[in-house]
């Protein structure tokens, strides 16, 4: 009863929690796996168990293919953009410029706003229509006579030009991590690098940047899980069109609106699997980092 004293109140404070994200959590997705192995192609069915035959059969659909290459563009410029702009923005903040609280106050701002309200406006700044008809940034680009783009219609570049609205508010997010990374190296490192004879950009080279890769780990991570998951981004920008089609916009189109409950799990598996490659190793590696110090 003494033990139980010291380890039972924690317990029965966190059993709520750990019992709701059990059964809505981990719970739903193993239901989501249950109904992918199963042939219930329709809203009545029941399904019978067909094993892994729905992931492999997937594989034959185009669309299925033309939405995991839009998923790679999206999240490779998606994450790049964020990772440099963010690293830029925290290392001019970082040199203790005049008014720093209200440039991160400003570049944080982006952040607060969810993805349908961001993709509204973002629709409008990307709109393809040129000549007369240009609004949003292919106005401004007429104006000073840049080239107007098709932005999202393109065909070739619709999905990178759809990754600028993510990169602009994530950006902010990345800078505070930076931010606080760049903080955290003391100033006796980097005097010391300098005695040695380092010039300024040295001592960012050889302590600063080295120093950052568990920021730089962790803001991967994070812009990574996000950019293979986007729905709503891609939804208020540009709808379901197949021009910007990513797994999550035809796992919807799957289950509601063709009522494929057993192919719009198998794509939400592969989502989840693929969420679970960037996720699972930093956790293993945090454990670890955690177990040594």
């Amino acid at each position: 009863m003494r033990r139980a004293r010291t380890w039972l109140p924690g317990l029965l404070l966190v059993a709520p929690s750990i019992i709701l994200i059990g059964v809505f959590v981990y719970g739903m997705l193993g239901w989501n796996f249950r109904v992918a192995m199963t042939d219930q192609h329709d809203a009545v069915s029941e399904g019978e168990f067909v094993g892994l035959q729905n992931f492999i059969d997937i594989w034959d659909q185009q669309r299925w293919h033309l939405s995991v290459n839009h998923a790679i563009v999206f999240t490779i410029v998606f994450v790049v953009g964020a990772l440099v702009l963010g690293w830029l923005l925290a290392f001019l903040m970082e040199k203790g410029i005049r008014g720093e609280g209200t440039f991160r106050a400003i570049y944080l701002f982006p952040m607060a706003i969810s993805f349908v309200a961001t993709g509204i406006v973002w629709r409008w700044l990307m709109n393809s229509g040129t000549g007369e008809r240009a609004v949003g940034l292919n106005r401004l680009f007429d104006w000073i006579g840049l080239p107007q783009w098709q932005w999202f219609r393109d065909p070739d570049w619709g999905m990178a030009a759809m990754a600028l609205p993510a990169i602009w508010q994530m950006s902010g997010y990345v800078m505070a991590l930076f931010l606080a990374g760049f903080r955290g190296v003391p100033e006796e490192l980097r005097e010391a690098a300098r005695v040695d004879g380092c010039t300024e950009w040295g001592v960012y080279r050889h302590v600063v940047l080295p120093l950052l890769r568990p920021v730089t780990l962790s803001a991967l991570i994070i812009l990574g899980h996000i950019s293979l998951k986007v729905f709503d981004l891609i939804v208020a920008v540009s709808g379901k069109q197949i021009i910007t089609d990513v797994p999550a916009v035809f796992m919807w189109v799957a289950v509601f609106d063709s009522n494929d409950p057993a192919k719009g799990a198998t794509i939400a598996s592969y989502i989840v699997l693929s969420v679970a490659i960037f996720v699972i190793p930093y956790l293993i590696w945090s454990v670890r980092k955690e177990r040594r110090s």
